[in-house]
């Protein structure tokens, strides 16, 4: 509307008097004030409206998409080494020694020998999907499982049940999984780590025992 009155004024031409008298009078003063400031308000208030308006919609989209791409960390867990299955096992070895029962003395300090190298280097990697049984202080990758085959690495989704016996002092942990077959596999690990770290990354990484859990 600005534009067409302005553009009527550049073809209408009145007399010099007249437009002294038009253009000074008070009636176009007042006319023109007001419809100017009427516009200048307006305008004013629809571009402090479309601003709010647009700080809030990127407020919005801000915080929609932060819950879209918000995801919770989930770290990594290595149990620490835990000596004491080899040490007893040495230690009764030397018991047995001590009284010449040789014949068990020998397998059971073997078994004790084997164990405590294994500490040194086994461990068991949880990461944010799967349960990892990987070697040495790099943790590399411990290769194809020598009993039945397939990665040392079992999803967690693929778990029927575990436990870990006993409660008080774990010897084993036992673990039954679907992924290597169908119908189940089951696998058994001595507990050469720290029982208390490995039971509570299991209930939290694999579910609840059905029966075990250190006091």
């Amino acid at each position: 509307m600005e534009s067409a009155l302005v553009s009527a004024s550049s073809f209408i031409t009145l007399p010099k008097a007249n437009q002294r008298e038009v253009v000074g009078g008070p009636a176009l003063k007042k006319f023109q004030s007001s419809f100017y400031g009427k516009e200048i308000n307006n305008s004013h208030i629809a571009l402090l409206t479309y601003r709010n308006f647009k700080r809030t919609r990127h407020t919005a989209i801000t915080s929609l998409f932060g819950r879209k791409i918000k995801k919770k960390e989930i770290t990594t867990v290595v149990p620490d080494p835990d000596y004491r299955i080899p040490i007893v096992l040495l230690g009764a070895s030397g018991g047995l020694f001590y009284t010449e029962n040789l014949a068990a003395a020998v397998p059971i300090g073997l078994l004790g020998l084997l164990l405590l190298f294994q500490t040194t280097r086994v461990r068991f990697v949880f990461d944010d999907e799967a349960l990892e049984v990987k070697v040495g202080e790099q943790l590399k990758e411990s290769g194809e499982n020598v009993f039945v085959g397939g990665k040392n690495r079992w999803k967690y989704s693929t778990f029927v049940n575990w436990e870990l016996w006993w409660p008080n002092f774990p010897i084993l942990v036992y673990f039954k999984e679907k992924q290597t077959k169908p119908e189940g596999q089951i696998h058994f690990f001595p507990v050469i780590f720290n029982g208390k770290q490995l039971y509570d990354v299991m209930v939290e990484r694999c579910g609840p025992s059905k029966t075990s859990g250190p006091k």
